[in-house]
């Protein structure tokens, strides 16, 4: 196969994220935890033993990965095509697209105000 097979996505290179089960708080590398004096930066792996969720006290045990949540989806190549949307995280397309709609929705609403 190529080298292009073997290529990935920013969301992939970036640290993952991980959420508590029990509580539903999401440790994220680039924030750290602040509470427990962790720095941003230190990747959940290398969390201490005895760390334990700020929230509810809950074990390492207890969390999951949940991927990347604040990096750009696709490749670091195509994030200067386009409109500069290839530069948002998931979320803020999300944001975007369900604002746009809604702004739509309304100027159609104020058009019966013409009438």
């Amino acid at each position: 196969m190529s080298e292009a097979a073997n290529e990935k996505t920013l969301a992939e290179q970036a640290p993952p994220s991980y959420e508590c089960r029990a509580c539903g708080y999401t440790y994220v590398p680039s924030k750290g935890d602040s509470k427990n004096n962790i720095p941003p930066g230190t990747l959940f792996t290398d969390l201490p033993k005895s760390w334990k969720c700020p929230v509810c006290g809950a074990r390492k045990t207890a969390f999951v990965n949940i991927g990347a949540t604040d990096a750009p989806s696709g490749f670091a190549e195509n994030l200067n095509y386009g409109f500069g949307v290839n530069n948002l995280t998931p979320g803020q397309k999300n944001l975007l697209i369900f604002g746009a709609l809604l702004l739509g929705f309304l100027f159609f609403l104020s058009l019966y105000a013409l009438g």
